[in-house]
Formats: C-alpha cells, sequence, structure tokens
C-alpha cells in the first residue's frame, strides 16, 4: 500500500537518490527546494524504508557536498566569497567564523533553512578552518539532524502518507517536471558559477605572474 500511493519516482530514487541529493544540497549548486535533503528523507522513511540505512545515506552524500564547498573555499579564497556570497551578508559572515569557527560550521550544518550553509562552509575554507576541524564538527551535525529527520519518519510517517494520498498524490506528474526543471536550472548556474570563478583565478593568476616579470 506504501508503494502504491508513494510517487514512483521517489521510489526509484531510493537510497542512491538520497545520496545524489545530499551531495548536491550541500554544494554550491543550488536545489528548487530549500531543505530537499531532509524532505526526501523523511519521506523515504515514512514510506517503509530504513532509517538507519537512509540516514547514513544522507550523511554520507552531506558530506561529500560540504567538503566540496569547503575546498572550493579554500582553493577560491576570497574570490570564492565574493562570488558566492551575497555583498549584504559577506562581512557578518567572514567575522562569524573569524570569531566562532566550531559555532560557525555547526549551527548552519543542524538548523533548518532558512538558514544558509554555503556561506559559512565557503569561507571556512577561505578563511582556513583546517578540513579535519571542518569535517568532524559538520559530520556531527549532520549526523544529528538527519538521524532526528528519520526518527521523525518513523515516527509521523503516517500522517505524510495520508497527506500525500489525500491532497498531493494527483499533482504528483506537475510537481516532478517542476521539481526537475528547477534543478536543472540550478545545476547549470551553479556550473557557470564554478567555471566564473576558474576564469577569475586565471586571471590574478597571470597578473601576478606579469607583476613578477616586470619588478623581476
Amino acid at each position: 500500500m506504501h508503494h502504491s500511493l508513494m510517487p514512483h519516482w521517489l521510489t526509484h530514487l531510493g537510497a542512491l537518490g538520497l545520496f545524489s541529493v545530499a551531495v548536491v544540497d550541500s554544494s554550491p549548486i543550488p536545489l528548487p527546494l530549500p531543505g530537499s535533503t531532509d524532505l526526501l528523507l523523511l519521506w523515504l522513511v515514512a514510506f517503509g524504508g530504513d532509517p538507519w540505512l537512509l540516514a547514513t545515506v544522507a550523511i554520507a552524500g552531506s558530506l561529500v557536498g560540504g567538503y566540496a564547498t569547503w575546498n572550493l573555499g579554500r582553493r577560491g579564497g576570497e574570490a570564492a566569497l565574493r562570488r558566492y556570497v551575497p555583498a549584504r551578508l559577506l562581512g557578518r559572515v567572514v567575522g562569524w567564523v573569524e570569531r566562532h569557527r566550531i559555532l560557525a560550521v555547526f549551527l548552519p550544518a543542524v538548523l533548518p533553512p532558512p538558514i544558509p550553509l554555503l556561506p559559512f562552509a565557503l569561507a571556512s575554507g577561505a578563511l582556513g578552518v583546517s578540513r579535519s576541524r571542518f569535517l568532524s564538527v559538520y559530520g556531527a551535525a549532520r549526523t544529528l539532524r538527519y538521524s532526528l529527520i528519520a526518527w521523525l519518519g518513523v515516527v509521523y510517517g503516517r500522517h505524510a502518507i495520508r497527506l500525500w494520498s489525500g491532497t498531493l498524490q494527483r499533482w504528483s506528474t506537475l510537481l516532478l517536471c517542476v521539481f526537475v526543471s528547477l534543478l536543472v536550472v540550478g545545476t547549470c548556474f551553479g556550473i557557470w558559477k564554478v567555471s566564473g570563478l576558474r576564469k577569475i583565478d586565471a586571471a590574478e593568476t597571470l597578473a601576478l605572474h606579469d607583476q613578477a616579470a616586470r619588478t623581476g
């Protein structure tokens, strides 16, 4: 009954789809719906998925995406921050990371939207938070968050099933088309951002070489 009520495309996503969404959700590529990993994890557990397995998969995928974001900040430095973080938030994010290196990683990773994760993960890499510290604090926060989500899926799963079967099932195809379209747009936007950052890095490197040649 669970699988007949659940949209078939979510059923086919399973653990592999959850891992992929978790990677993208923690990366510089924007997803069409904030907290997509939380919702997909909750949905899969509610429809009979193994909560231990699914929570572990979500944590692993989020670690991969979070590390990629931290590494982008480490490699891109200030250029990455200027490109990805809005100017109105940049000063506060940098100040928070400089003063609270652990909390600036833990709180955005454990709290749900609208608390942004990307600016703090980028700033952690750009401002010298070590890889081991970032991964340990970030992993602990994600473990706490997704374990709670899986527990909610176990406890309140029947309510989610009733909600879907009663009101949302008829819109499943439309919701899928909208989600996929926005996901494609977000992916293209993220790739454009990364390629632009690489061009900036190349230009800065060339300028440094020219300056060194003139002074040397």
